[in-house]
């Protein structure tokens, strides 16, 4: 990190010096560091700091280094700094978020200076969970989606989620599944034109929730995909990053009995006006379409990926089905 970047960190958090303790990870492909470092003298003893540096040469995990692809990643880095600047002070303990000390966004660098929240009480990263820590995040989803419900999503990404179909053209091109294939388009339609909209996360996998000591509570992170949409996204892609083929075919029905109980709870909290009844029909409805939008993307991006399995080819046919009835 070039030293006008840990000065303007340093500043910040009101500190007299600014010290790295350790690399957290790098950004996807190549385009950054998530670090923690440490101050002396400050409002503060620890920062998490991200830092992109955009690369010269481009280089995907899974080979996708198309020029579509570099954009996408440096437009997500913009809605994040947007999210941080203008958005995320709503967000309440009940769908907690780091505080953000510091943006800059430079030529080919974007600078975020986070609290640490390791030291605020949220230590634990989990890549297995238990039902009832499954129902945290879900809370968590729940209140997000009820704080940002019917809300126009300004300078972050129109349709939220990172594989939203515009974005992906080049996963559905090479996509062999040819039922699916074309019916991404009315999918896609459907769950933009849903009458209850949101803001989703966008990328609301295991590994961006930070839990509390006793797992009871949790933060969540990384918001380059937050944007407009169905909070059915985010519930789908969640229990996706969770739960394996045999689980999710169990566990479906109570885990979104959980989310919607949580979710009216949550509208309940903020004096909604919203119809709530009409809003978990269309909602319901349209899960398995969440579903299987995720499903399309993954399918053409990493056709060997654990999570295309029997339960999701099951639920895309029955959907594809569905939509060709629908249309016949």
């Amino acid at each position: 990190m070039n030293d006008d970047f840990q000065e303007i960190a340093r500043k910040a958090c009101n500190a007299d010096k600014i010290f790295h303790i350790e690399d957290i990870q790098s950004l996807w492909s190549g385009y950054g560091m998530i670090a923690r470092y440490g101050l002396h003298g400050g409002e503060h003893e620890t920062v998490v700091i991200k830092h992109v540096k955009l690369p010269g040469k481009k280089d995907h995990p899974r080979g996708w280094n198309s020029d579509r692809s570099h954009k996408r990643k440096v437009r997500s880095y913009h809605v994040e700094s947007s999210w941080y600047r203008k958005w995320s002070e709503r967000c309440d303990e009940s769908c907690r978020v780091p505080r953000c000390y510091a943006l800059k966004e430079g030529k080919d660098e974007f600078l975020m200076v986070f609290e640490d929240l390791d030291a605020s009480g949220f230590p634990r990263r989990f890549d297995s969970v238990s039902m009832s820590e499954m129902v945290v995040c879900l809370r968590w989803l729940a209140n997000f989606h009820a704080t940002y419900m019917g809300e126009t999503p300004d300078q972050l990404w129109k349709v939220g989620t990172y594989w939203h179909l515009d974005t992906r053209p080049d996963e559905l091109a090479v996509l062999k599944d040819a039922p699916l294939k074309a019916a991404a388009g009315v999918i896609d339609r459907r769950l933009r034109k849903s009458r209850f909209q949101t803001l989703v996360h966008g990328d609301a996998k295991l590994a961006n929730f930070c839990f509390s000591h006793d797992g009871q509570a949790v933060a969540a992170v990384d918001f380059q995909y937050v944007g407009g949409g169905c909070g059915m996204k985010d519930v789908a892609y969640f229990i996706g990053s969770c739960l394996r083929e045999s689980e999710c075919e169990r566990h479906e029905g109570r885990l979104l009995e959980t989310y919607f109980k949580e979710l009216e709870a949550a509208l309940s909290d903020r004096s909604s006006d919203i119809d709530f009844a009409a809003l978990e029909q269309e909602w319901r409805a349209l899960y398995h379409l969440a579903w299987t939008d995720f499903h399309r993307f993954v399918k053409g991006w990493s056709p060997g990926h654990w999570k295309i399995h029997g339960y999701s080819e099951r639920i895309a046919h029955e959907v594809v089905a569905q939509l060709n009835g629908a249309t016949a």
